[in-house]
């Protein structure tokens, strides 16, 4: 019998929001929604979200991120000390900035799993589908909001004040029923790509996003992972993947293989025998379905690497890491994931 804590059927977290949602986000944004009508339209879109993941048998479900504005949400919009800057990124992400001493006040979104995990309950039987969170890794938020001369002496003196919320955050998910928390680094990519320098050197990122990780007494049937990149088409630098996926204990690698390029075998390779590796097999950013063949052939060399028990599928990335930021549709969406279903089935059969 499968570990059924492996969660083989995953997704990053991120859906794509109706325009219903869209459109209640900016009118509150222009104080024309109150927070109690905004929060109305977002528990009736996560209602609806939850449905889709259950019809598509994924192993988790999220609240596909509706009550933030991004992935750093979670952090950014609830954590005092960050002030919003104006215009965006080169990603389109808005700017923040550190500017004084962190303050939060435990939970911040752990109340929302808990009312998830009342959603994720079938009727009849009562069989609950395991819960999903995605935080920002607090090393990528150190990096993305430290500025020189401001208040805190270094970005990862600015990072080990945000793993202490971090991981008081993943703490208070866990309590509230989350069994699948995932950390996303996209940073990681500048490192394992020889990309150029960071604000955090590799070692103080690791050192950085470990202290967030490493939480006492982790219940046995929950699962810390972290996505260090969304693409790999450029050569791996291999000792620092090495490094890096040795060095930061976490239970589950989640990794980009659905463009079939050496870039990413050379990262699962590069996976401890004793960790999992979630498998990016379809690409979250285009329409196209991907071939079922060339994916059950990319599992196969995976199978050869890891223990094909070890392994887990999943979209590339989030279907809208920001709202509206996609060229998909909902019936797209709907298409890669059973796109996904179906690759694991093809892999595990019922032994999900």
């Amino acid at each position: 019998m499968a570990d059924t804590y492996k969660f083989r059927i995953d997704h990053h977290g991120s859906l794509i929001r109706s325009a219903e949602l869209i459109a209640a986000r900016a009118r509150y944004e222009a104080r024309e929604l109150g927070d109690g009508e905004l929060r109305a339209v977002e528990d009736a879109a996560i209602a609806e979200a939850v449905r889709l993941q259950r019809s598509v048998w994924l192993s988790v479900i999220t609240d596909g991120d509706y009550r933030r504005a991004d992935f750093r949400g979670a952090i950014l919009d609830t954590v005092g000390g960050f002030r919003r800057g104006a215009g965006t990124d080169r990603h389109g992400y808005r700017r923040w900035t550190a500017v004084g001493a962190l303050g939060a006040t435990h939970p911040l979104i752990a109340p929302d799993v808990a009312a998830l995990a009342a959603l994720a309950v079938a009727p009849g039987p009562g069989v609950a589908t395991p819960v999903k969170v995605t935080l920002p890794s607090p090393a990528f938020l150190a990096a993305r909001t430290f500025e020189a001369g401001g208040p805190w002496g270094s970005a990862a003196e600015l990072g080990a004040a945000l793993a202490a919320i971090v991981r008081a955050e993943i703490e208070a998910v866990v309590a509230a029923g989350a069994k699948l928390i995932q950390l996303n680094n996209p940073a990681y990519a500048k490192a394992l790509f020889a990309r150029g320098a960071d604000a955090l050197t590799l070692d103080e990122a690791i050192a950085v996003d470990a202290q967030a990780i490493r939480i006492d007494a982790k219940p046995a049937d929950v699962r810390i992972g972290l996505n260090p990149a969304h693409r790999a088409v450029d050569p791996v630098d291999k000792a620092v993947a090495e490094q890096l996926f040795a060095e930061l204990p976490v239970d589950r690698w989640v990794l980009p293989y659905f463009a079939g390029a050496d870039a990413e075998v050379d990262l699962l390779r590069a996976v401890p025998a004793d960790r999992d590796a979630c498998l990016g097999v379809v690409d979250a950013e285009t329409a196209a379905l991907e071939d079922v063949d060339d994916i059950m052939r990319r599992i196969d060399i995976a199978a050869e690497l890891k223990d094909v028990e070890d392994l887990a599928v999943s979209p590339s990335r989030g279907f809208a890491d920001l709202p509206g930021a996609t060229a998909l549709t909902a019936e797209d969406q709907r298409r890669k994931l059973i796109h996904v279903e179906t690759s694991a089935r093809m892999t595990w059969g019922n032994e999900l």
